[in-house]
This record gives C-alpha cells, structure tokens and sequence, in this order.
C-alpha cells in the first residue's frame, strides 16, 4: 500500500524560547528543552542537525513514500531550511511555513510564504497560549491570513490545546472558510478528555484529522499501542475512516520505536480491515494533500531475517 505521514518535523538547528524558556540543540540527539536537557532525537543526530536526508532513509527503509513537514515553535522557524528541502526532493516532501504569530503584522510574513510557493502553513495553536499572552485563531489578523490561504490553495496543519479549549476558535474559521483544507494535528490529544471536540470538526468537508505523536501519547503502554488502535477506532466512529491519517512526529517519536513502528502497529492491528489501514496509512493523505506519482519502494530484507 502506499504510505504517507502527514506529521513530520525537520530542522537545521533548534536555538530559541518559548514562554521565556530556552529549547537548544546540544551533542548526541540531546537538547536543552523549557530548561531541562531531554533526548529530544535518536542519539545518531550527533550534531543536531535533523536533516532530510537521514529521514529520507528511514523512509526508504519502512517504505514511507512521502511526508507532510509541519513546523512547531519549540523548534524555532526552519522557513529557510524547509523551502531547500521541498526543491530538492519535491517529489518526497510537502512543506509548511511557518509564522511568528506573537508578532504585529505576520499577515506579511504569511503573504511571503505564499509567494515562495509553500503548499500549508503550519500553526501550532497549543503554544499560542503562554504566561503573558494568548493569540486567538480567530483574531482578525488570523482570519485574514486564512481567507488568503483558501484564496491561494494553501493548506492548514494545526494543533489546538489539549480537550476543547480551542475548538470553536477553528470552528469559527473552518465554518467562515469552508473551502480551506484543515488537517488537524495530534489526532485531537486522545489520552486528555474532550478530545472527540477536536475530531467532531472534521464532520466539516475540508477538515481531517491526522496521528502525529499517537504513539508518544500512548507510550506508557508502549508497543503495539492497543490504546492507540482504540482511539483511531473510536475516531473513525465519529467521523468516518476516510477523515484521518496517520502522521508519525518523527522524529521526536523514534527515540523509543523504530520509524517503521510508528506505523506497523496499525498494519498488524486485527481490529482494522485492509481497506481502513490502506485509507488511514495514505490513500486519504493522497487526496487531502493532493499527492500523485509516488516513488514505489521496495521491500529490503534485513540481514537478521
């Protein structure tokens, strides 16, 4: 089958703050993350640079046959480093840019990406809200920016806070944009209570939900994320298989699982027919995201085997 994540992250370098707390990339896949040093990647990133080309091999190895590159603040603006990725492997990667929402008139800054040709704008609604400020979805300047992006064709990658607290802030633009392609992140939170709110504006015709970070989410219960199968489940309920996709968060995600088993969970899931994982694992993304004329990877044997 054909495989897509539509949540994935790249960078060239992690060196700013959020909420006044520094994230910075330091040796061996670590980096100082809101004052705390974590494993932020997979310790071969030994320098902190995130680079397409080492997640291209991990795509190739599990067969991944295009990703969605969305943009998060925590890991400062990667514009720059995002247009170099989608001209080299525009058949590989689809980009989005990124705003400095906190600043007056980003609409220019929005307007800009645009015109350099990026496919989605990414916003990661969760950091909007910080000690001394919040930037509402709904603002006038957002609103603005989303009548140009349905205007020019160009898709929204969104998280929202956890349960509903910024469901109808995007329900307002969803319902004032209709014809506005929204995929909405981290599959709406699963493990925090009233995250269905989420998944619920996806019953709207250009909206879907995408798993970006499920399997971090359900962790605790690790491999092969029983949880996780139950939460998907429970989401086609609500809205139907041909809504969601899977997304990965590499690579954030692959410091306890292989890139691989961010997604086999799924295919070796008895509680799903082959034709809900063949939707949920990239038919749905090929369509929302307008993909075609996919690379076909084929299966490489491991030595161990």
């Amino acid at each position: 089958m054909t495989i897509v994540d539509a949540h994935s992250h790249l960078w060239r370098k992690q060196d700013t703050t959020w909420n006044g707390l520094q994230i910075k990339s330091l040796k061996n896949g670590r980096a100082i993350f809101l004052g705390n040093e974590v494993q932020m990647m997979s310790p071969f990133f030994t320098d902190g640079f995130n680079s397409a080309e080492i997640f291209l091999s991990n795509m190739d190895y599990a067969q991944v046959a295009a990703a969605v590159v969305v943009q998060e603040m925590i890991d400062g603006i990667q514009n720059d480093y995002l247009k170099e990725v989608h001209d080299k492997y525009p058949n590989r990667f689809v980009t989005c840019g990124m705003c400095d929402f906190f600043k007056p008139r980003f609409l220019d800054d929005a307007a800009q990406l645009i015109e350099q040709g990026f496919k989605g704008i990414a916003i990661p609604g969760h950091r909007l809200l910080t000690d001394h400020q919040r930037v509402m979805l709904n603002s006038d300047e957002m609103m603005r920016m989303f009548g140009l992006m349905e205007k020019n064709d160009v898709f929204l990658s969104v998280t929202l806070a956890d349960g509903d607290l910024q469901v109808g802030e995007l329900r307002e633009v969803i319902e004032q944009y209709p014809r506005l392609r929204v995929a909405i992140g981290h599959f709406g939170m699963p493990t925090i209570e009233g995250w269905q709110q989420q998944v619920l504006l996806a019953r709207h015709e250009n909206v879907m939900v995408e798993s970006g970070g499920i399997t971090w989410l359900y962790n605790s219960e690790f491999y092969p994320f029983d949880g996780a199968i139950r939460a998907i489940r429970e989401a086609a309920d609500l809205v139907g298989f041909d809504k969601l996709m899977w997304g990965s968060d590499y690579p954030r995600t692959i410091t306890a699982i292989t890139y691989r088993m961010s997604y086999d969970f799924v295919t070796k899931s008895d509680q799903l027919t082959d034709e809900e994982k063949r939707l949920f694992l990239g038919e749905n993304a090929c369509r929302f995201y307008r993909l075609h004329d996919l690379v076909q990877l084929p299966y490489i044997k491991n030595m161990s085997e």
